[in-house]
C-alpha cells in the first residue's frame, strides 16, 4: 500500500476565492501599499516576494529602480498566473514552485525579501534558514505577520468558503518567537513598526538584516 500524501492546503485554493477573499477582508491593498514602501525606503536592485499568489504588489514595481523581481509560491497555477500577468511589465522576472519550508533556493540571492502573512502557514525556523540563503551580504527581510484580536477569527470570515481550508493549519505568530528565530537562522532585528487593516486587524512589520553566514 502506498504512503498517504498529505497535500498543501494552500495548492486547493483557487487564485480567484484567494485574491477575492483578500480584497473583501482588505488585506490585499495592505500588503501591497507595505511591499511600495519596502521598495521605496530599500531601493533594492532585486527582490524576492515569498507567497506571491497572482502578483499581488507586482504593479508597485518600477523595473527601472528594481530590475530583478523573483516570484516564490507552493501553488503552480498562482505561479501561472503570476508569469502571464507581469513577464511584459517585468522583463527579469523570475517565478518558481517551491515550498519554502524545504527547497534549497533555486534562484541568485536578493537585496530584500518580502514574506507577508506567510509564517502564520510554515515552520518559522525552516523557512528564515531558507530566505537566509536567498539574500545578498546586507540583504534584509521584511516580514509582515498578523497580530491576535480578542474578536476576530484568524481567518476573516468572507463568502469565499474555500478559504475556510486554512482555520486548522493557521498559526499566529509572535513578533518575539519570530525575532528569536530569525536571530538563531543569522538575522539581526533592525526595527519594526504596527500598522491597522480597515478590518480592525493589526499586522506587525519586522525588518531583519543579515548578520552572518547563514549557510546550512
Amino acid at each position: 500500500m502506498g504512503a498517504n500524501i498529505v497535500k498543501n492546503p494552500w495548492t486547493e485554493i483557487p487564485l480567484s476565492d484567494y485574491e477575492g477573499h483578500m480584497t473583501q477582508v482588505a488585506q490585499a491593498q495592505l500588503v501591497a501599499d507595505i511591499f511600495e514602501k519596502v521598495l521605496r525606503e530599500h531601493s533594492p536592485r532585486s527582490v524576492a516576494v515569498i507567497g506571491c499568489a497572482g502578483g499581488n504588489g507586482f504593479e508597485r514595481v518600477d523595473p527601472k529602480s528594481t530590475p530583478r523581481v523573483v516570484g516564490v509560491d507552493i501553488n503552480p497555477d498562482y505561479i501561472a498566473q503570476a508569469r502571464m500577468r507581469f513577464t511584459a511589465r517585468i522583463p527579469q522576472l523570475e517565478l518558481y514552485v517551491e515550498d519554502i519550508q524545504t527547497a534549497k533556493p533555486a534562484q541568485a540571492p536578493v537585496d530584500v525579501v518580502f514574506a507577508a502573512l506567510v509564517f502564520e502557514y510554515v515552520e518559522a525556523a525552516a523557512a528564515l534558514s531558507r530566505i537566509r540563503l536567498m539574500l545578498n551580504p546586507g540583504g534584509v527581510l521584511v516580514a509582515v505577520v498578523q497580530l491576535p484580536n480578542a474578536v476576530a477569527a484568524a481567518v476573516t470570515p468572507s463568502r469565499f468558503l474555500s478559504l475556510q481550508v486554512l482555520v486548522p493549519c493557521m498559526r499566529l505568530v509572535s513578533p518575539d518567537a519570530l525575532r528569536e528565530a530569525a536571530e538563531s537562522a543569522g538575522f539581526e532585528s533592525a526595527r519594526s513598526r504596527v500598522v491597522d487593516s480597515l478590518q480592525g486587524k493589526r499586522f506587525h512589520v519586522h525588518e531583519f538584516l543579515v548578520t552572518r553566514d547563514g549557510a546550512n
